[in-house]
């Protein structure tokens, strides 16, 4: 199980390439929320998104022979490419399996990282974990699991020490913190390590229509699982349900999930770009869209968002860009 201990731990293992990422402001977005936001800009983390953080925690905690055979993983493209930095700066061999109809750009992002990227038919009848499994028995290699592994839901949880931390030097003692919530290793990390840290600070998640299974999951108590598996732009955030170990911590530390349509994840990627200079992908900004569209289901003076990636590609930047207009 992550515990602080193993966040700090996480965190003292990384490289000089993690960034503590800035708390962004601005009146325009804050007048447009109601309220004051402050972002937390993971899309300016190294490959674009927070997911680099998890994967290099979970890589560097391998014993020294088993990294050597080289670490697999499966994503739609912001974990396969911090799976990939992180595996060719140790000097290992990876093998990412992705969603054919991922972004152009998180595939050939993983390529060029030095990958090895095998796609798969995300509605198929083989699941990405069967594949996986075959692929890892047959070569020896070790999953990095996108979001249900200790070490990487420790990466993710440097975050919430970061958020602490900032907030803390602000005089900030209470707000919400909005993540996006794809299996939960961002938002358990997160809220782990605000309970401990920052224990004023309440997590809660943001996700597109139609794949609300972590809000419906903290509602009703139980793991939910969505119904189907496509159908948003915000592929960054569409697992099926969160994970085992996910699943309780954000049971029990996080308050009622946030729920955003498309447009306007859309919207908010161009008041981003408009008003803070950021570029987000359509699952990063749907946190940014839940304070600013959902403002009456939002409590307090404050509100954190947590950007998570800005792996976008230029036709849909271009969509984004034509809601400032």
């Amino acid at each position: 199980m992550t515990s602080l201990s193993l966040i700090e731990a996480a965190r003292s293992r990384f490289p000089a390439e993690v960034r503590r990422t800035p708390l962004l402001s601005s009146p325009f977005i804050d007048e447009i929320a109601g309220r004051r936001v402050l972002v937390k800009a993971e899309c300016l983390q190294h490959t674009g998104s927070f997911k680099f953080r998890g994967a290099w925690s979970a890589i560097s905690a391998l014993p020294e022979m088993q990294r050597a055979s080289g670490v697999l993983a499966f994503s739609s493209g912001n974990h396969a490419q911090g799976v990939a930095a992180a595996a060719a700066m140790h000097g290992v061999p990876a093998v990412i399996i992705m969603p054919a109809d991922a972004p152009a750009l998180k595939i050939a992002n993983t390529r060029a990282y030095g990958a090895e990227v095998v796609l798969y038919d995300r509605g198929g009848n083989r699941s990405r974990e069967e594949i996986g499994l075959e692929i890892a028995t047959a070569r020896n290699l070790t999953l990095v699991h996108p979001f249900d592994d200790p070490q990487v839901i420790a990466g993710q949880g440097t975050v919430g020490l970061e958020i602490a931390e900032q907030v803390a030097e602000l005089g900030l003692t209470t707000a919400d913190v909005i993540v996006n919530c794809s299996g939960g290793g961002l938002t358990s990390g997160i809220a782990l390590a605000l309970e401990a840290k920052a224990p004023g600070l309440r997590v809660r998640t943001a996700e597109p229509e139609g794949f609300d299974d972590a809000a419906r999951s903290v509602a009703s108590g139980n793991r939910e699982r969505n119904l189907k598996l496509t159908g948003s732009i915000c592929d960054a955030i569409l697992s099926p349900e969160l994970g085992q170990n996910t699943f309780p911590v954000i049971k029990r530390l996080c308050g009622p999930g946030l729920v955003v349509s498309d447009d306007e994840a859309l919207s908010a990627m161009a008041d981003a770009f408009t008003r803070l200079k950021l570029v987000l992908e359509p699952g990063g900004a749907a946190s940014l869209a839940a304070a600013l569209y959902r403002a009456d289901e939002i409590e307090g003076e404050t509100v954190i968002v947590v950007a998570s990636g800005g792996n976008t590609d230029a036709a849909m930047f271009n969509r984004a860009l034509a809601k400032a207009v």
